[in-house]
C-alpha cells in the first residue's frame, strides 16, 4: 500500500468524523518556535556530493551502484559512507482533493515529500526588459506542460531578493503569478539602456550627440576622450553595484536553502553578470575601471554547494548577434571612424565570453549546467529540472582532519565509459563545529547551525511538510481593527497597530499523532501549535505558540481514534499591508511536523467567526504543560 494512499485515507477521515475532540491547552510555551528537536546536524564533517550522470544524449543514467564510483579529495581516495540514487517520479495522474469550505486549508498533498526542489529566479537587475518579456512567455509555456508533482518556488532579483511564491506543485498558482503584475518585466536601475541592456557596440546616444555638436572643433578629440572616460567609469561603477547586489542575493538564497534538506535546483534567468571588469585600452586611463568580485564569487559558490544548491544559469538574451550589425544601429560614432566597428565587435565578443564564463563557472562548481546562446528557454528549464531530479548522493568523511580553511578539490570517477558527471568540485575545509549558516530568516534560535524540523517547517515560502496532516480554519475574529495584539501573541519586532484579529483552528486525525503508553496504560500526547505572521520580505513579525500535553485512559484513547483533534488560537495581523500566515503543528514524541502557508488576503474578507469558548481546548485528564523539547 503506498504512502500517499495511507495519507489520503487519514486525510479523508478528518472530513467524515462525527465530532471533534479538542486538545487540552494546559499551558503555553512562547519558545515553541525556538526549541526544536535537532535530528539532522548541518555541522557534521560528512561531505555530501550530488552527482548527475548523463549519457552522450544527455539522458540520465540509472541503476549505478556504489562500486561504480570512486571519489577523491585532493587526489586521495575516500571511503563512501552514504550512497543513494534519486530518480524523478514518473508522470502520474494525481488524485483530486476534496473541495474545502472558504477559510479552510490543508497541508495534504499527493506529491511525495522527498522530491527535488526547484527555484526559478527572475533576475531583473542584470537582464534587459526585452529579454525579460521573452523569459516570461517561455516560462508560461513550460508551466502549461510541467510534469505533475514538480515543486517550484519563484524568486525575483532587483536590488534585493524577493520571494514571490513559495514551493508549490500547483501549476495554476504558478501561472497566475507569472501572468500577473508581479511577473511583469521591470527595468534595471543599474543599466543605462533598460530595454536592450548595455551591450558594447550598440549606439551611444550621448557620444553621438557630442560628435554632432562638436563637429570639427579642434578640441573635440580631448572632450570626447574625457566624456568616454566618464561614461566608462560610471558604467563600471554600476556593474560593481550589480555584482554586489547579485552576490548578496545569492548568499541570502543559499542560507535560506540551507534550512531545507536535499538537493535544490536553482534555475537563474539572467542577462549578464560579469565578475571581472578588465582594462579598456581605448580609454585615457584604462585601469580606472578595473574591478573584480572573484573572492566574493568563490565564497558565494561555496555557500551554495554546502547548501546542496545546483545552479542552472540560463542566458535570458537567447541567441545573440553583435549589436553593431543591427540595421537600427547607425550612429555617427562608427560612421566617422570605421575602425570603431572592429573595436566594438571585439569588445562585444570579449564581454559576452566573460559573462558566459561566469555562468559556466558557477554551474560547474555547483554541479549544475549553463544554457547560453539558445532561444529554447522553455526547453532549457525542462532539461535543468529533468537532469537535476535524477542524481546520486554520495557522502564521505574526509581522511584529512586538519580544518585549516583551505580549498579542497573533489573528484568523482566512474568505471562506466561514455558517461558525463556533474557535481560540485570542492569545498573550503572550515571547522565543522563552527557556525556555517548565520542569520537565517525567521530564526532566533541560539544555535542556527543545527537542523531543526520545526524551524524549517515554519520558514516563509518553504515546502509544506506533511509528516502531520491537518486542516486549518482561519476566519476574522472581529469586524473592526484593534490598537494592540491579541493576548498571548509574541511580537518579534516592534510593530504598531491597528491590528485585525483572526481565529485559527487546527483539526487533525488522532491517528496522525504518536501517543505512547505509560506502564499504567495511560496514553500521553504532546503537541506544539504555531501561527507565524510574515511580511512580504519574509520577516517574522508576530507569532502565537502553544505547547500542549494531554493524557488519555485506554478507553478514552480508543474513543478518541474515532474522532478529531482540534486546537484553537488567535493571532493579530497588521490591518494594512500584505502579510502571510504560516501555520504549523508538531508531535513532540516523534518530531514529525506539518505546516501550510496562506496570504492573509484570502481570508480577510470572510464573515467574522466568533471565538470558541475557553473550554474548547479542554480534554480528559489534562497533564501539566511541558515546554517543547530541544
Amino acid at each position: 500500500m503506498s504512502r500517499n494512499f495511507i495519507r489520503c485515507s487519514l486525510f479523508a477521515l478528518i472530513f467524515v468524523s462525527a465530532c471533534a475532540v479538542p486538545v487540552c491547552a494546559a499551558g503555553q510555551s512562547a519558545a515553541a518556535s525556538n526549541q526544536a528537536a535537532a535530528t539532522i546536524h548541518t555541522n557534521t564533517d560528512l561531505v555530501v556530493v550530488d552527482v548527475v550522470a548523463t549519457d552522450a544524449r544527455q539522458n540520465a543514467v540509472h541503476h549505478l551502484t556504489a562500486n561504480n564510483f570512486t571519489i577523491l579529495e585532493d587526489g586521495k581516495p575516500q571511503t563512501l559512507k552514504v550512497f543513494e540514487e534519486h530518480s524523478a517520479a514518473p508522470t502520474m495522474q494525481l488524485p483530486a482533493l476534496p473541495k474545502l469550505d472558504p477559510g479552510t486549508f490543508t497541508n495534504y498533498s499527493p506529491v511525495p515529500a522527498n522530491g527535488t526542489l526547484n527555484i526559478l529566479l527572475f533576475d531583473k537587475l542584470n537582464t534587459p526588459m526585452n529579454a525579460q518579456a521573452v523569459v516570461r512567455d517561455q516560462v508560461l509555456m513550460f508551466l502549461k506542460e510541467i510534469q505533475p508533482g514538480t515543486r517550484v518556488a519563484i524568486f525575483t532579483l532587483t536590488t534585493r531578493l524577493s520571494l514571490l511564491q513559495g514551493f508549490t506543485s500547483n501549476p495554476e498558482l504558478l501561472r497566475a503569478l507569472v501572468q500577473g503584475q508581479k511577473g511583469n518585466a521591470g527595468g534595471s536601475p543599474l543599466m543605462t539602456d533598460q530595454m536592450r541592456g548595455d551591450q558594447p557596440g550598440a549606439d551611444d546616444p550621448m557620444m553621438d550627440a557630442a560628435n554632432d555638436a562638436l563637429g570639427n572643433d579642434p578640441d573635440a578629440a580631448t572632450i570626447l576622450a574625457d566624456l568616454q572616460q566618464f561614461e566608462a567609469e560610471q558604467q563600471a561603477f554600476q556593474i560593481q553595484l550589480r555584482q554586489r547586489y547579485t552576490l548578496d542575493a545569492m548568499n541570502q538564497l543559499a542560507r535560506y536553502m540551507s534550512m531545507l534538506p536535499g538537493r535544490k535546483n536553482l534555475i537563474w534567468f539572467s542577462g549578464s553578470f560579469p565578475i571581472n571588469i578588465l582594462p579598456d585600452p581605448d580609454l585615457q586611463n584604462p585601469c580606472a575601471i578595473v574591478a573584480s568580485a572573484e573572492d566574493e564569487f568563490k565564497e558565494t559558490v561555496d555557500l551554495l554547494t554546502r547548501s546542496q544548491v545546483a545552479v542552472y544559469p540560463i542566458d535570458a538574451r537567447g541567441l545573440m548577434t553583435a549589436p553593431m550589425l543591427d540595421a537600427s544601429q547607425s550612429g555617427s560614432t562608427m560612421a566617422r571612424n570605421p575602425g570603431n566597428f572592429a573595436k566594438a565587435n571585439t569588445k562585444f565578443f570579449q564581454n559576452t565570453a566573460d559573462e558566459h564564463g561566469t555562468m559556466n563557472q558557477m554551474a560547474d562548481a555547483t554541479g549544475g549546467k549553463s544554457f547560453v546562446n539558445t532561444n529554447g528557454l522553455k526547453e532549457a528549464v525542462e532539461k535543468a529540472i529533468e537532469t537535476g531530479s535524477n542524481y546520486y548522493t554520495v557522502a564521505y568523511t574526509p581522511t584529512n582532519r586538519d580544518w585549516n580553511g583551505n580549498y579542497r578539490k573533489i573528484q568523482v570517477k566512474l568505471d562506466q565509459p561514455g558517461v558525463s558527471l556533474a557535481y560540485r568540485r570542492g569545498y573550503f575545509a572550515n571547522d565543522p563545529e563552527k557556525s556555517a549558516h548565520r542569520n537565517q530568516p525567521g530564526s532566533t534560535t541560539p544555535d542556527p547551525t543545527r537542523y531543526s524540523a520545526l524551524r524549517t517547517a515554519m520558514l516563509r515560502g518553504g515546502p509544506d511538510p506533511t509528516e502531520l496532516i491537518f486542516l486549518a480554519n482561519v476566519r476574522p475574529a472581529t469586524g473592526d481593527s484593534e490598537p494592540s495584539a491579541a493576548p498571548g501573541n509574541q511580537p518579534v519586532k516592534k510593530i504598531s497597530g491597528p491590528f485585525r484579529r483572526y481565529n485559527v483552528s487546527f483539526i487533525t486525525n488522532p491517528a496522525e499523532v504518536n501517543c505512547p503508553t505509560t506502564p499504567d496504560g495511560v496514553h500521553h500526547c504532546a503537541l506544539d501549535f504555531l501561527t507565524f505572521v510574515y511580511d512580504p520580505d519574509g520577516t517574522l513579525i508576530n507569532m502565537q505558540t502553544d505547547g500542549v500535553n494531554a493524557n488519555f485512559s485506554s478507553a478514552d484513547y480508543a474513543s478518541l481514534l474515532n474522532r478529531r483533534l482540534t486546537f484553537h488560537q488567535q493571532i493579530s495581523v497588521p490591518a494594512k499591508g500584505e502579510f502571510y500566515l504560516r501555520l504549523g503543528m508538531r508531535d513532540r514524541t516523534t518530531d514529525n511536523v506539518g505546516a501550510l502557508e496562506l496570504p492573509i488576503a484570502v481570508v480577510a474578507k470572510l464573515p467574522v467567526a466568533p471565538a470558541p469558548p475557553p473550554a474548547a481546548n479542554s480534554a480528559p485528564a489534562p497533564a501539566p504543560a511541558a515546554p517543547p523539547s530541544k
